[in-house]
């Protein structure tokens, strides 16, 4: 049990650190006032994010194939690490030297995701994969959550702003490289399976089952990351806080929410069938995305974003880890497709804030819904 723990903790650590690419939603409504950037141009703030998903994801699933997933989990620590470094080294004297950053972060959270969610199956006890998944997804949101709480408590008790993440990130990723380092995984291999390949990855979204859940990681990191991106901007408009000092406080409450739903879900998923706990948690969160609609004040207005956070908190782990249970055999093929449509967190930004341009703010949000709409819809689906 001792040795379990051991082997898992740098896996969790590196959860963590996945949950800091995710900055890039609440720094999107900072970088928004300070530029007066349109809602589209805002977007391209969380494209720069995320964009490395959909080129690197397939390539790097197979090279991890062939080489390790311990290894391609440390390269993404690692870039990301240089990501977090160079900002800080230049000063943080331009923008074009910031989305450079922030490039080379969604590169290594890319790696970190290609590789993190399989290898957590390497060290999970026998049926327990759902359950660490969400744990792991746990940790992430507290990485996600720290990108709205630290500049919140650096401007409240020390006058500093969102710049004081890179330092801290970088500290713990250092942290985190090392204790993986000198950690032993065993990585199981089916030894019979034929080993992967663009051929055979693109032959998976042949397979009715595995396209629409592909898809479904598409819509739901796009809603998400359009949820922490936005939600500053429905406090502004709804309810007149001011976006500079208190809008964060939507995408903080959204990730406590997240956070919250995670650990609950780890817990839940020890006598609830993931099946049945996709079904419960896309209604919490559509309830909780109309509530935005009719919420007459603040107090109820955080409420629904509370229900969102905790209906959106495990849809990513349990549509991840029914499909590689489903193939376990095609576990490394899998995750680089899945991590390959976390690249909806670029796209389906732009398409808010386009159809916000268009037509309101509120109507935005129209769009996250009819994407946890989808996946409500998928969880009835029955693979042949």
């Amino acid at each position: 049990m001792k040795n379990n723990y051991l082997k898992s903790g740098p896996i969790f650590l590196a959860f963590l650190c996945m949950g800091f690419g995710d900055v890039v939603g609440p720094l999107t409504s900072q970088l928004q006032a300070d530029y007066e950037l349109t809602n589209f141009m805002a977007g391209l703030v969380t494209f720069m994010g995320f964009i490395m998903f959909g080129l690197l994801s397939v390539p790097m699933a197979l090279f991890q194939d062939r080489k390790s997933r311990k290894f391609v989990l440390l390269l993404g620590m690692v870039i990301a690490l240089i990501g977090l470094i160079l900002p800080i080294l230049g000063d943080f004297s331009s923008f074009g030297l910031l989305l450079g950053a922030l490039l080379l972060l969604g590169t290594g959270a890319t790696l970190l995701q290609v590789a993190g969610n399989p290898i957590m199956r390497d060290v999970s006890p026998e049926g327990k994969y759902s359950r660490n998944l969400s744990f792991g997804q746990f940790f992430k949101a507290i990485g996600s959550l720290s990108g709205a709480l630290i500049p919140l408590m650096a401007a409240k008790y020390w006058n500093l702003d969102w710049k004081i993440l890179f330092p801290i990130y970088s500290v713990v990723l250092l942290i985190a490289v090392i204790y993986l380092y000198v950690v032993k995984i065993d990585e199981q291999k089916d030894d019979a399976a034929t080993p992967a390949s663009f051929g055979s990855v693109l032959a998976l979204l042949k397979n009715p089952y595995v396209f629409f859940m592909v898809l479904a990681i598409f819509l739901y990191v796009g809603a998400e990351v359009s949820m922490s991106a936005k939600l500053p901007n429905y406090l502004a408009h709804q309810f007149n806080y001011d976006i500079k000092e208190l809008g964060l406080w939507g995408t903080l409450f959204f990730f406590l929410a997240l956070m919250t739903g995670r650990f609950l879900g780890g817990v839940i998923l020890n006598w609830m069938s993931p099946t049945i706990f996709l079904k419960v948690t896309t209604v919490i969160a559509m309830l909780g995305i109309l509530g935005l609609y009719i919420a007459p004040t603040a107090v109820i207005g955080f409420v629904s974003i509370f229900l969102i956070g905790l209906g959106f908190a495990n849809i990513f782990p349990l549509v991840f880890s029914i499909t590689i249970d489903a193939m376990p055999e095609r576990s490394n093929e899998i995750s680089g497709l899945m991590v390959t449509a976390i690249i909806g967190g670029a796209f389906v930004p732009l398409i808010f804030g386009a159809v916000a341009d268009i037509f309101s703010l509120m109507a935005g949000f129209v769009v996250t819904l009819v994407c946890i709409g989808y996946i409500f819809g998928l969880s009835f689906y029955k693979r042949k």
